[in-house]
């Protein structure tokens, strides 16, 4: 396709892309065998443009779409642009049936709203989206939805109810609330007593406090994906205790820093350990 032919509506130029990646000699497939356990999902590889079919006649087959929109988000984060194209295309019956519910009564130019729908799927896909909850692809569409639905609001329109198909199914918040406010200056001090070790002070404030998506930040630390989720988690119980307990206050007596020292020198001796691990057993 020519530059001078490319569509000029967003929802268009990724189904444009979409069929250059699935088409010609070497068109991008996803295996569905390691997704299949616990799914009724196809054999195969089927091609992506198919497999977009079956998820559509199968829209109650929650595990097996649970299934390849984990693989999708996770391959979209990590494994570069065009897995961002694919899955962004096996979610266009949804984009553009929203876009058209969000340009009745509107004014506004049609692919000002495509975009902010395409914009908002994007973001949750790159980074809100957390794949240890059930229902990622709801979540994609809810955050898709609500950023068509606050610029449709913007210009004065109507209020459209969420639709049907993103309330079945959907996820809650990602995060726990915290009761607590400023919580970044908290984290900060917290890492000052050791109850958060210094190393772990920014992928936590990027996951818990920036909603940062977890796969590239464990890929950057080199660690896998579950061991950063659960040492994550101890924090979140770790900071939970401090602030029932009130070791965050201002004053903090020497006998409680010593205390908070030497579990943070126990839990580098236990994660030194650990790395060591491996080294030995292939050293041996």
């Amino acid at each position: 396709m020519n530059a001078t032919d490319w569509p000029d509506s967003p929802l268009d130029a990724v189904d444009a892309a979409f069929h250059a990646l699935t088409s010609g000699p070497q068109p991008l497939l996803l295996d569905l065998e390691p997704l299949r356990d616990g799914t009724d999902l196809p054999t195969g590889r089927p091609s992506l443009p198919a497999l977009r079919r079956w998820l559509l006649k199968h829209p109650r087959s929650y595990e097996a779409r649970d299934a390849v929109w984990r693989e999708l988000i996770r391959r979209a984060r990590l494994d570069g642009p065009a897995w961002v194209i694919a899955a962004t295309a096996l979610a266009l019956p949804s984009l553009r049936r929203y876009a058209g519910q969000l340009r009745r009564g509107w004014g506004g130019d049609a692919y000002d709203l495509d975009a902010e729908i395409l914009t908002g799927f994007l973001t949750a896909l790159r980074d809100r989206v957390d794949l240890a909850r059930p229902a990622p692809y709801a979540s994609l569409c809810r955050a898709a939805w609500r950023a068509g639905h606050e610029l449709h609001q913007r210009d004065g329109a109507e209020a459209i109810p969420l639709p049907e198909e993103i309330l079945e199914h959907v996820t809650g918040p990602r995060t726990p609330r915290r009761p607590w406010g400023h919580p970044d200056l908290l984290v900060r001090r917290a890492v000052e007593l050791g109850i958060v070790d210094a190393e772990d002070e920014q992928p936590y404030i990027d996951l818990r406090l920036g909603n940062r998506a977890i796969e590239p930040i464990a890929a950057r630390l080199g660690l896998p994906v579950a061991t950063l989720r659960r040492r994550v988690e101890r924090i979140d119980a770790r900071i939970a205790e401090a602030v029932s307990d009130g070791m965050l206050e201002e004053a903090t007596s020497p006998q409680l820093r010593e205390k908070l020292e030497q579990r943070a020198k126990q839990r580098a001796r236990i994660r030194a350990g650990r790395t060591a691990a491996p080294q030995r057993l292939i050293a041996a």
